[in-house]
């Protein structure tokens, strides 16, 4: 049974696998762990139509936090 700790939990919601990459290295950078949970279909077309190609950014549930912390600050500025 996977402990409440270890869940994970949606952060962000991208239009597509390029807007997701650019999430993920931003949560990478500052060490927090993410997967990218996808409908296979959206990217083998490229369709971004009605969530298909949607791609939703999730962290385990111990650095949701800080992950919504780090992704509501504007890239390049300084963390106070």
């Amino acid at each position: 049974m996977k402990s409440e700790h270890n869940k994970l939990v949606t952060i962000y919601k991208a239009m597509g696998q390029p807007e997701a990459e650019i999430v993920r290295g931003r949560l990478e950078v500052a060490g927090i762990p993410s997967v990218l949970k996808y409908e296979s279909l959206g990217t083998v077309y490229g369709l971004t139509i009605d969530g298909l190609g949607q791609v939703e950014v999730q962290v385990p549930l111990a650095f949701e936090e800080a992950a919504r912390q780090l992704l509501a600050s504007t890239p390049g500025e300084p963390e106070e």
